[in-house]
């Protein structure tokens, strides 16, 4: 056994041979062929709601117009209860009252 600082190294190689560099610096292409997935998943089946030619059921439709309107009707009911939406109400109120007053202003300067 070599006790010399370079033996525990002789059988690692340096990180230049690990990585296939030619003359040039440059990297190397390797050759390898591509292989297709033979485990691919089958297309998807038709989803029960739509018929052969794709076209969706009636009840589909339906109830997916149904949910949308729920969710924002759900939504808006959320936004309203927020600090900032009860900030623009007070908002709204304040020019409506502004509006009024200078809509009374204009019709007393016309005389009526």
């Amino acid at each position: 056994m070599n006790d010399s600082p370079d033996s525990s190294n002789q059988n690692a190689e340096s990180p230049k041979s690990q990585n296939s560099t030619g003359p040039s610096g440059g990297i190397e292409p390797l050759d390898a062929e591509i292989v297709e997935d033979a485990t691919a998943p089958p297309p998807p089946s038709p989803v029960p709601d739509y018929d052969d030619r794709g076209v969706p059921s009636l009840d589909y439709v339906r109830e997916k117009i149904e949910t949308r309107y729920a969710t924002s009707i759900g939504a808006a009911e959320l936004a309203e209860n927020t600090p900032e939406a009860r900030s623009v109400e007070e908002q709204e109120a304040e020019r409506e009252r502004a509006a009024k007053a200078r809509l009374e202003e204009i019709r007393r300067s016309m005389g009526r």
